[in-house]
């Protein structure tokens, strides 16, 4: 099965709507959410790296043409709000495997959002492209998401030592992947 990257499509979950990027719609949500020095430090961007509504447009503005890699906004179907971002990249075509990460604002969080989103994309990434692999990195200051990634499935692999700069300190990430024939024995729901 080939996989097709430039299909941007629409996801849609109990809580959560995945979707290509409404530009106008969505740079206001992006722009907030980088602004939140939470989310600034959990995916590790530089201190006071600025992120200009310009800058975000031309980002943003791109994401829906890229065949190489699937970013798709995360909506909020309570509020019809844009929350974050879910994208599949770094494709190794022999392999069939790819990174995955994903940004959710204060607005989404902890009402089970960012679980529902992983979920769907991870699900469309293995039944849809038929995905061998998806692997990521979390940092160890972040047990929220890593949890997330645990209750989909996400398994630990190991440990990069002192991969970011945190003030003073110096913080490790974990790697984590998940396979299709887990996914294909659990769905996104491992036991356990």
């Amino acid at each position: 099965m080939p996989v097709d990257f430039s299909v941007k499509p629409t996801l849609t979950g109990d809580r959560v709507v995945l979707r290509p990027f409404v530009v106008d719609d969505d740079v206001a949500a992006f722009q907030d959410a980088l602004a939140d020095p939470e989310v600034a430090r959990l995916t590790g961007s530089p201190p006071g790296d600025a992120f200009d509504l310009n800058r975000l447009r031309a980002w943003y503005g791109t994401r829906n043409s890229q065949p190489d890699r699937l970013d798709l906004a995360v909506v909020d179907r309570a509020t019809g709000a844009c929350v974050g971002e879910v994208v599949l990249n770094e494709w190794d075509g022999h392999n069939r495997s790819c990174n995955f990460r994903t940004l959710i604002g204060p607005a989404g969080r902890d009402r089970g959002l960012g679980t529902e989103a992983v979920r769907l994309i991870v699900g469309y990434g293995f039944e849809q492209l038929g995905l061998h692999r998806i692997s990521l990195e979390v940092f160890a200051f972040n047990p929220r998401a890593r949890r997330v990634y645990e209750k989909v499935g996400f398994v630990a692999e190991g440990t990069l030592r002192q991969v970011l700069r945190d003030g003073d300190d110096w913080v490790d990430a974990t790697v984590m992947s998940i396979l299709a024939p887990e996914w294909a024995a659990h769905r996104g729901y491992p036991a356990g």
